[in-house]
């Protein structure tokens, strides 16, 4: 199993072509593409389930709702997919997206309700060297750089935390999410599959520790 080249020329000529005509008339090839899709998400989704606990897979519809966009094309030229952990105690997010030229994967944590990002800057507040020693990690820094993106960071500490805090990088942030972009080669490539399991596989030292962090108070005693 694998993503197909005519599924990338789908996506490829909707980039170029994002209209309703153009989409109606190329129906039978977005089915094609959406099925090849699909399977490639649920191969992963049982990857998945062979070392970590999957609640949901749920694949991003195509449609745009564009009535609060600038951007009024109807259509995402992509196809994208998330992985929820199960329950309350594994906490963590897998994500999937398919676009030529811009494939990524990414896990974690992407807006955290304002209880889980307090619990989180407590944490870092009180002690960052658990969270520091899972960004030094090398399996980690091999695929994900051995750093966080946030997609939104404060200009200074939030309310209530020291601005001069040794760890302030880390109390900036909007969330905690690890980033790794795809060439169209290796989206394309046999082992692609194989290749996100083994990106997904090196977050878990992350959500381990993070979901410790957010199933506990600061004294280490569990709140479920």
């Amino acid at each position: 199993m694998q993503i197909e080249k005519s599924t990338f020329k789908f996506l490829k000529d909707l980039h170029k072509n994002n209209t309703r005509d153009w989409f109606a008339d190329n129906k039978s090839t977005y089915t094609k593409a959406l099925q090849n899709a699909k399977d490639v998400f649920a191969e992963i989704h049982q990857k998945l389930q062979a070392h970590d606990e999957i609640e949901k897979s749920k694949m991003m519809r195509i449609y745009r709702d564009v009535r609060f966009s600038h951007d009024k094309t109807p259509y995402k030229a992509h196809f994208a997919n998330s992985y929820s952990r199960l329950g309350k105690e594994l906490r963590g997010g897998y994500f999937l997206r398919i676009r030529p030229g811009e494939s990524f994967l990414a896990g974690g944590f992407w807006e955290p309700n304002k209880e889980d990002l307090f619990r989180i800057r407590k944490e870092i507040e009180m002690d960052a060297s658990e969270i520091r020693g899972v960004l030094k990690n090398k399996n980690y820094i091999k695929h994900f750089g051995g750093k966080f993106e946030s997609f939104g960071e404060l200009k200074t500490a939030p309310r209530g935390f020291d601005a001069t805090h040794p760890d302030v990088d880390l109390l900036r942030k909007k969330g905690f999410i690890a980033v790794k972009n795809f060439t169209d080669q290796e989206v394309l490539s046999t082992d692609f599959i194989d290749k996100v399991d083994e990106s997904y596989k090196a977050l878990r030292p992350f959500f381990n520790l993070f979901s410790d962090i957010l199933t506990t108070n600061l004294n280490g005693e569990s709140i479920l």
